[in-house]
């Protein structure tokens, strides 16, 4: 300091000696500042420890069994790739657009630096940029400003630059750079270049073309500004400044750039959204046994996080077959939707029943969120009334419009839903998955969470019981109407108006055409009890009614619970578990589980039962209630299977049973006191079976599933042809019929046999 003095002093002009002063002061004012900020006055720095060992949150990934990624969970949509997975092309155009001397400096380019501050501050230029290398962006996606405590701009770059010198020193320009790329934002809450790539192009990043790769690379100076799906002006114009950049620094020829120049901006936007997309419902469905497993493991002492731990999890579903599923679901749903409204008109419960209407309105979140804040139930429905703008949908898109949660509760009481399941007969995989219409409207999953009646669907269950006691297939059972004196008078009905009171059904015709008055009979031969026990071993673990109604379905059981008891069939015997997930793998696809198919350890029936069974069941398809699926779709593969319809119609089921698949289709309305206006339209082969033949149909026409399609069941043995050979009717003769009143109905009591 002396020395400092000393000079100042021999200065005459004072201007220049406390201009020199001052220059003094600010040097060392601004080492003092460089200092405190390196010594961790104004926040502690990472130490090259962390630096050289950081972790970043990693989306996990949903693939189906052919390797098609369908989903993800997240907090942050980031899939970090390695170095020899980003194409040069890519490399090139960011290193040319964003820091052209990357390879030139050590973490801070100071001529760069200088250069911005002259064009800022003495030109007044804003446009001049931040002089920021990427090594710097880096270490600002790293530790990012806004988690830091509230600092000066200054204080934040000159950390930021101190951080980029250490990480220099640490990593290759090579591992910066792959770094970079699997930090930055691309905005949406998506970061690093493989998931942009697959959201705005819907591939990977080293399948991206050189323009797809400028685009991507342009959208680094403002994520929002340059989105090309926002802003496809914009995003072009930038596009284009990045090719003529590569030009500048020789990564591209001009011929070759103004032929990319000229190209349009082609977007396959996907974005991986928890409402939207492929199987949103089969999705949600894994989320939640991935947390069940998340958790065992936690418990073993094991720690993954599925959102943040970079997993890869791979289903059993078959990406074409859903394909497929969805879009049939679609072409028939949005038909029965409109055939359904019609029919009731003006007359609606959704528009004219006030006790429906107002179950709904309280069962709603709106209202129980209302009265929970102390509202009274009129002010709730006050408040529930007041319009404004909403968007509400149907099959022909979403609509805005002026409407009030009153209006938004009635309209979406109307909609038909459905659960729809297609599994591998064998080992219960899980091919298709179909919870609902609308996953962004409906929540609620009809296959895994919903327990419907399921009507005739479970007639099957009692023959197969009957049979299995000894009940020869061949035995006949009066069709007539028979009012159980013990049981009210309870009186089961056969759908129809054939007159059916001097007919004696075998078990084979009765199943197939679903008398339901030869069933009860069946069950009364059967006993109540063993039916049950029947229903246990194949499978059904829901508790059914110990009632002489479970003939008729009365039982709620869940679709991929009906699917699993239906594979015995064609499963020697065994029930089997649906399940959705085959193995799940860490981020460098090291196997951290694999799920085995699991079935029930014993056959439910012998092997002649289950042919028998079977050869009912083709009976129902080629002659009975649901023959529309040769006549009206003209499917000839092999298919056994059977429809059902609930009370008052409100539960359509059919399942199908092929060689290889089971196949379940609920449909009905969430709101159990709607059901359809006519058996007619509601019925199990109007309403449900479409869903089923439409998509067959389809995998049909496509040889990758021939070895499906084209699948033959077992031949039945001769002493199984043998026993079913046998007149499907019977007539009674003619003085039973003399003595036989067919408008009274005969009294009894039901005696189950035990």
């Amino acid at each position: 300091m002396n020395r400092i003095r000393l000079l100042l002093n021999r200065i005459k002009s004072p201007y220049l000696r406390y201009g020199l002063l001052a220059v003094s002061v600010l040097f060392l004012g601004g080492i003092l500042f460089f200092l405190s900020i390196y010594f961790g006055a104004w926040g502690k720095l990472p130490s090259k420890e962390a630096l050289s060992d950081f972790e970043y949150q990693r989306a996990s990934e949903v693939y189906t069994a052919d390797s098609v990624l369908i989903g993800k969970y997240y907090l942050f949509d980031r899939q970090p790739i390695a170095y020899e997975r980003i194409p040069q092309q890519l490399l090139d155009a960011l290193i040319a657009i964003e820091d052209e001397r990357f390879y030139k400096h050590a973490g801070v380019d100071y001529p760069s630096l200088f250069r911005v501050a002259v064009k800022t501050i003495l030109m007044q230029d804003q446009s001049a940029g931040g002089g920021s290398t990427l090594t710097q962006q880096l270490a600002k996606n790293l530790y990012p400003r806004k988690e830091r405590k509230k600092a000066p701009i200054t204080v934040n770059k000159i950390k930021e630059m101190i951080i980029a010198s250490r990480l220099e020193k640490l990593y290759s320009k090579q591992e910066l750079l792959t770094q970079y790329l699997n930090t930055v934002s691309f905005g949406d809450n998506t970061y690093g270049i493989e998931s942009a790539a697959l959201k705005f192009f819907n591939k990977r990043t080293n399948e991206l073309k050189l323009e797809e790769a400028a685009v991507l690379v342009g959208m680094l100076k403002a994520t929002y500004g340059y989105n090309p799906r926002v802003f496809p002006e914009n995003s072009l114009k930038r596009r284009n400044l990045v090719l003529q950049s590569m030009v500048k620094n020789e990564f591209l020829t001009e011929h070759l750039k103004d032929s990319l120049s000229q190209l349009p901006l082609k977007l396959r936007y996907r974005k991986f959204d928890y409402d939207a997309g492929l199987a949103p419902y089969f999705r949600e469905e894994v989320r939640k046994q991935l947390l069940k497993w998340s958790q065992s493991e936690k418990e073993k002492g094991n720690e993954y996080n599925i959102y943040t731990g970079g997993l890869k999890i791979y289903t059993t579903l078959d990406h074409k077959m859903q394909v497929l599923a969805e879009k049939t679901m679609k072409t028939h749903m949005a038909a029965l939707q409109k055939s359904f409204e019609k029919s009731y008109g003006t007359n609606a419960p959704w528009l004219k029943n006030k006790s429906i209407i107002g179950k709904a309105v309280r069962a709603s979140p709106h209202y129980k969120k209302l009265v929970a804040n102390g509202l009274s139930h009129q002010q709730a429905l006050d408040s529930l009334s007041k319009k404004r703008s909403m968007t509400l949908a149907d099959w022909s898109g979403e609509k805005q419009l002026q409407a009030s949660s009153l209006d938004s509760i009635q309209h979406y009481m109307k909609f038909l839903n459905t659960g729809s399941l297609a599994i591998d007969a064998g080992t219960g995989a899980v091919k298709t998955w179909i919870g609902g219409v609308d996953f962004k409207n409906f929540k609620f999953d009809h296959v895994a969470q919903s327990k419907r009646q399921v009507g005739s669907t479970f007639k099957p269950i009692v023959y197969t019981a009957a049979l299995e006691l000894g009940i020869p297939p061949c035995a006949y059972f009066s069709a007539s109407e028979v009012a159980y004196k013990n049981l009210k008078g309870w009186s089961p009905s056969n759908s129809g108006d054939k007159d059916e009171t001097y007919l004696n059904y075998s078990m084979e015709e009765a199943l197939s055409n679903s008398v339901n008055t030869v069933a009860v009979k069946v069950l009364e031969a059967t006993g109540i009890e063993n039916v049950l026990v029947q229903a246990k071993n194949m499978g059904v673990f829901s508790k059914l009614p110990e009632q002489p109604s479970l003939a008729l379905g009365t039982g709620e059981i869940y679709v991929n619970e009906l699917a699993g008891t239906y594979a015995s069939y064609v499963n020697d015997g065994r029930a089997v578990f649906p399940y959705l997930i085959e193995t799940i793998t860490d981020q460098k696809d090291s196997l951290l589980a694999r799920f085995e198919p699991k079935r029930a350890k014993k056959p439910a029936f012998s092997q002649q039962t289950g042919q028998i069974m079977v050869e009912m069941m083709k009976s129902t398809i080629n002659d009975g209630t649901a023959k529309r699926i040769r006549t009206t779709y003209g499917l000839k593969n092999d298919i056994a299977g059977k429809t059902g319809t609930t009370q008052n119609n409100k539960d359509a089921w059919f399942v199908a049973l092929t060689p290889t698949l089971v196949h379940v289709t609920w449909v009905g309305l969430d709101n159990h006191e709607i059901g359809f206006k006519s058996t007619r339209l509601g019925q199990g082969a109007n309403a449900a079976l479409p869903l089923f033949a439409l998509w067959y149909k389809e995998l049909n026409k496509d040889k990758q599933f021939n070895a499906i399609t084209k699948a033959r069941f077992k031949y039945p043995s001769s002493l199984v042809r043998e026993q079913l050979n046998c007149p499907p009717v019977k007539r009674d003769g003619f003085f039973k019929r003399l003595f036989k009143n067919p408008n009274k109905k005969k009294s009894k009591r039901f005696r189950s046999r035990k």
